[in-house]
């Protein structure tokens, strides 16, 4: 009787902890995508609001303001195209020295300057396709994630092709903007979707791993904006490579 007794108190206590920890887990990823998708709510506004600040409509066609071609017609673009690229290296290797707040704000602000750099998208595309393309990529994006974060499938193996991917077409792209190739920028494209949305899996797998119970408040906040940060970079790279196969340009 009394052996019945404690292996139904530890069964009932192992369950009271699994609860425990998935009531945890679930209010870590929910962080994660809560700081995404305000991250993205930064990026969509600051693009809108710069478009605006930064083109004219003459009747015949959009022109620079003075803000648009300090921006986007002098070298200044080089800084426009690279600054959210030098904050987000650096925000992944100070993550570890800085307060959890600190890395949130940087978050923010990467964010913001992403959306300056993606102003011109408005320029180039219809609001319509733009549109489009936005929800194509967030029903997409749902989905992949919640294959990665449900699967009991190890898609670590992914990883490292992944990875491999990424980086070409990271070189690949930086040679493009000098040889403006539409035959590679189409390439890109497409290898671009398949990476990014292999990624979005891989990576939603990767956050949820990196949950621990034990974690301080401290450790946690981080943890959730890196996920943040990395699922945002999927979601952004997916979108802006379905742009360019399927957007309407003006």
């Amino acid at each position: 009787m009394n052996n019945d007794f404690r292996q139904t108190a530890h069964m009932s206590g192992r369950a009271a902890e699994m609860a425990m920890i998935d009531q945890g887990l679930r209010s870590y990823m929910l962080k994660v995508y809560n700081y995404m998708a305000i991250a993205l709510g930064v990026t969509g506004v600051m693009a809108f609001a710069f478009f605006k600040l930064s083109f004219v409509d003459t009747g015949s066609g959009l022109a620079y303001t003075q803000l648009g071609a300090s921006l986007f017609n002098s070298p200044l673009k080089w800084v426009i195209m690279f600054a959210p690229f030098g904050l987000v290296m650096f925000l992944g290797f100070r993550i570890q020295s800085m307060q959890a707040a600190t890395a949130q704000m940087v978050f923010w602000v990467y964010s913001a300057l992403m959306g300056v750099s993606l102003a011109s998208i408005f320029a180039i595309y219809t609001a319509q396709s733009i549109t489009q393309v936005f929800f194509i990529t967030a029903a997409s994006f749902a989905g992949l994630s919640l294959y990665g974060y449900t699967t009991k499938k190890s898609l670590s193996g992914m990883g490292s092709f992944l990875m491999m991917g990424l980086i070409g077409i990271v070189i690949a792209s930086i040679v493009n903007i000098f040889l403006a190739s539409s035959a590679l920028g189409f390439a890109i494209s497409v290898i671009g979707v398949l990476v990014f949305a292999g990624l979005t899996a891989y990576d939603t797998q990767q956050i949820k791993e990196m949950y621990f119970e034990g974690d301080s408040s401290e450790a946690a906040g981080k943890k959730a904006i890196m996920g943040a940060l990395r699922l945002y970079l999927d979601f952004i790279n997916m979108f802006l490579m379905l742009l360019h196969l399927f957007g309407n340009r003006e």
